[in-house]
């Protein structure tokens, strides 16, 4: 359709255009079955709930991370866009947290809480229409990526935990990256240096960034950059924030590690060119486990097909009573593809490629219930894995935690991704207008 320009309306399209479908039986039958759906008597996928009875003791430090994007436009034309990207990584104290009332928290106790406790970081891509002189614009944006990750404000920490799990620095011995493509003439490299930052291409003898190894270039158009490069920037950079309170203990007190929790805001997974990173953090995850130092590590989803099968089936599911015991449904790939992707047999199971976390459903109580991604280390192709609790790492010490954080200010919600969102927010109304003022834009 033709979109609104400066002097003239927009296209809209037609109110009527769809009436002639309706002849259709086929058409007319699953109009019925939106509009009069058969009412649900029962779970029909047969989600393999299990009590949890378990007394293990709760974690006693807690780490959630979120981020945040905001895409600001200007009122003229042409149309100019710039993304603004930030993450958050926050420390929390448990015993703290079982002190708030986890319906009305005081905001002075949220303040006090949060005080010295958070780190963030910012930064802006420019994407329509925004250029920086003399610069091409896949090597201001390559630019604007290194010179990010290397945040002053975080002492750098992000990008040596990138260069700490690229070059597998947690094994003990240096590994060269794995191979890319080449963001100047497309051409493969065969992996960067061991704990190299910059590096000449062996084809084209251009300049490469080690964050070019993540692949980042291949969102950029041929003029501008598209939105999926802030996207994935602050997803990569939530997986590195992480990592990098991850890394700190691992390096300085491992002892101390075990009873740590990590928190994702989203599932543990990265997608296309970005999955390259999956392999050498299941690599890490299941070395630490092997060494004796678990990670206690869990992503949860707040949207998405695993949250709209949960609330399809959870008010039949238990606890449905607050005495009842706590459960929780793990489902095996073949679980997933059958009932919540409903799709035919893959050459790859669900997952392979791009995640380092298994799907649990978890239901507290009979109001409280959420879908998590907790790891298994190395991943395992087959259909029914995963089968049991001791499948996924430190699951007993991650179930006795959830319930000292829970906050029922919103459906599922636990206070450290709450919390971690609240510093990492930019929201629509009023940050954007104030992004737009600051950025030229109004």
């Amino acid at each position: 359709m033709y979109q609104q320009g400066s002097r003239l309306p927009g296209e809209r399209a037609s109110k009527l255009g769809h009436l002639d479908v309706l002849n259709s039986e086929l058409v007319q039958e699953l109009v019925r079955q939106f509009e009069f759906p058969e009412p649900q008597t029962g779970d029909n996928s047969g989600t393999p709930w299990t009590p949890f009875t378990e007394k293990a003791p709760p974690l006693r430090i807690i780490f959630a991370v979120d981020g945040s994007l905001q895409i600001v436009q200007s009122e003229g034309l042409p149309r100019r866009e710039i993304a603004f990207v930030k993450t958050a990584l926050l420390r929390l104290d448990p015993t703290a947290i079982a002190k708030l009332d986890p319906d009305f928290p005081h905001p002075l106790a949220l303040k006090k809480m949060m005080a010295d406790s958070a780190l963030y970081h910012s930064t802006v891509f420019p994407l329509k229409n925004v250029q920086i002189p003399g610069s091409k614009n896949l090597d201001a944006v390559r630019k604007i990526i290194f010179e990010s990750i290397k945040d002053p404000r975080l002492e750098g920490q992000p990008y040596e935990t990138l260069k700490w799990l690229l070059y597998r620095k947690w094994s003990g011995k240096l590994h060269k990256s794995p191979n890319f493509d080449c963001p100047h003439c497309a051409e493969e490299v065969p992996g960067l240096p061991p704990d190299s930052d910059t590096e000449t291409c062996p084809h084209c003898l251009e300049h490469l960034y080690v964050t070019d190894v993540v692949g980042f270039h291949l969102e950029m158009l041929e003029d501008s950059a598209s939105q999926g490069i802030a996207s994935a920037y602050m997803l990569i950079h939530e997986t590195l924030m992480l990592f990098s309170a991850i890394r700190f203990f691992w390096e300085q007190n491992r002892k101390l590690l075990s009873d740590v929790l990590f928190i994702k805001d989203g599932p543990l997974t990265l997608r296309g060119q970005y999955s390259k990173l999956v392999p050498t953090i299941r690599d890490f995850l299941e070395f630490a486990k092997t060494e004796g130092s678990p990670i206690n590590l869990f992503g949860q989803e707040k949207t998405g097909a695993f949250v709209d099968h949960l609330l399809s089936v959870e008010r039949f599911a238990p606890p449905k009573t607050k005495d009842d015991h706590p459960h929780y449904a793990i489902l095996s790939h073949q679980f997933i593809r059958e009932e919540i992707q409903r799709t035919p047999d893959k050459a790859n199971e669900y997952g392979k490629r791009t995640n380092y976390g298994e799907k649990v459903f978890v239901k507290l109580d009979p109001y409280h219930s959420m879908v998590l991604s907790v790891p298994t280390g190395q991943y395992i192709q087959r259909p029914d894995f995963p089968k049991v609790k001791e499948d996924l790492i430190g699951f007993d010490r991650i179930m006795a935690t959830l319930p000292t954080i829970v906050s029922h200010r919103h459906q599922g919600a636990i206070l450290p991704v709450e919390l971690a969102n609240g510093v990492a927010s930019l929201s629509s109304y009023p940050s954007a207008k104030v992004l737009r003022v600051f950025a030229g834009l109004d």
